[in-house]
């Protein structure tokens, strides 16, 4: 197959640890007889510098003239500490989700066995969490009209959604569900949000479209509780905009390091793969960013074309790498040098050398990440 994949490397750690999961694509492409011509864009702090535009028209034909987006993360701690910038970063990234109209988030959550005692939560709760977050990602209260009074002492965000907007990703949230557990979880403030209460009455209506998926409501305080006291009882949560973002972030406790949780987003015509994680600009260029989640967001990439035998691949290659414990520092407390590019490597000789099982440790201390 040949795919044309726009790269949005952005800010941060971003260009880090979108090299890694470009590297494992190379080694599907040459494993598997593909073609994949990687293609860069700027995006963020990154294009503010050189354009003074967080999102440039560029950008956008780049990504809308491709078969996929790669994204890696965006932010800037200048623009985190100043409330008052008219420009910034993060409006790069909602930009793009908007004129690409990619309205469904798939935020994955698997509590890997090998890294169970390194969440902070008991591991006879979290030992076999497997829970897909279905996020709403182009409406409510991120897009909605924002006010501010004149003299400054009064703001508000709108929230607001349409029926179509709930319809699309509740559609894609319940067939997700028919194919695994059966059971779709959705999470709002229905008591109190009007917003709320038209996601409820859409998705009663299109749940009876899927008789063989249980549904289940709760509310966004309770379900963060829940997702903490007993992450098992779920399997597809699906939610609105800003419950989603903030429900994913909080699951990566279960996982153990958010460094691990890869998404996609969907739309119609376009997709983009993604990290989870934000830019964490304090760790940049220090070789200490986890790519594991760029890189399983370059498997998910393969999951939409069909390339299932590929993700899997890579997959199985992230679950040796962590078997092994080459991970990088905010998982690893067995070796105190694996770096970011060293975790690339060694998921890239993975893919090259499938069937074998030991690491060649003198190796992989010289930086090389050799398989033996």
């Amino acid at each position: 197959m040949k795919l044309n994949i726009a790269i949005l490397p952005g800010d941060g750690i971003g260009p880090e640890v979108i090299a890694e999961a470009v590297k494992v694509l190379k080694a599907i492409a040459i494993e598997f007889e593909h073609t994949f011509n990687f293609n860069y864009g700027i995006i963020g702090a990154a294009a503010i510098e050189k354009t003074q535009n967080p999102l440039p028209e560029e950008t956008i034909e780049l990504c809308k003239n491709s078969d996929a987006v790669l994204f890696g993360a965006i932010g800037d701690t200048a623009y985190d500490i100043d409330p008052n910038a008219k420009i910034r970063p993060e409006q790069g990234l909602l930009g793009i989700r908007k004129a690409l109209e990619l309205h469904t988030n798939i935020r994955p959550v698997v509590a890997y066995d090998d890294l169970l005692n390194k969440s902070s939560l008991k591991v006879k709760q979290i030992k076999g969490a497997n829970i897909v977050i279905y996020r709403e990602l182009t409406g409510g209260i991120y897009f909605g009209e924002k006010k501010l009074s004149k003299d400054g002492n009064t703001a508000s965000d709108v929230c607001e959604y349409h029926r179509y907007e709930i319809e699309r990703i509740a559609h894609a949230a319940f067939k997700a569900a028919e194919s695994r557990k059966q059971k779709l979880t959705l999470v709002d403030k229905a008591n109190v949000l009007e917003s709320s209460r038209l996601w409820r009455r859409v998705v009663q209506d299109i749940a009876q479209h899927y008789p063989k998926v249980a549904l289940d409501y709760m509310f966004i305080d309770n379900a963060a509780m829940e997702l903490i006291i007993n992450p098992k009882q779920f399997d597809v949560i699906l939610t609105e905009n800003m419950f989603g973002d903030i429900l994913s972030e909080e699951a990566s406790v279960i996982v153990g390091s958010i460094g691990l949780l890869a998404s996609s987003s969907i739309g119609d015509k376009y997709a983009m793969f993604e990290p989870i994680h934000g830019a964490y600009s304090k760790a940049k260029n220090k070789g200490i960013a986890n790519p594991i989640a760029s890189i399983l967001s370059a498997a998910m990439l393969l999951d939409h074309f069909n390339l299932f035998d590929e993700a899997t691949l890579i997959r199985d290659a992230v679950d040796k790498s962590l078997n092994l414990h080459i991970t990088t520092p905010d998982l690893n407390t067995k070796y105190d040098n694996i770096s970011t590019s060293k975790v690339g490597d060694f998921i890239e000789d993975f893919i090259n050398n499938p069937e074998e099982t030991n690491l060649n440790f003198t190796n992989i201390h010289l930086g090389q990440s050799t398989i033996i």
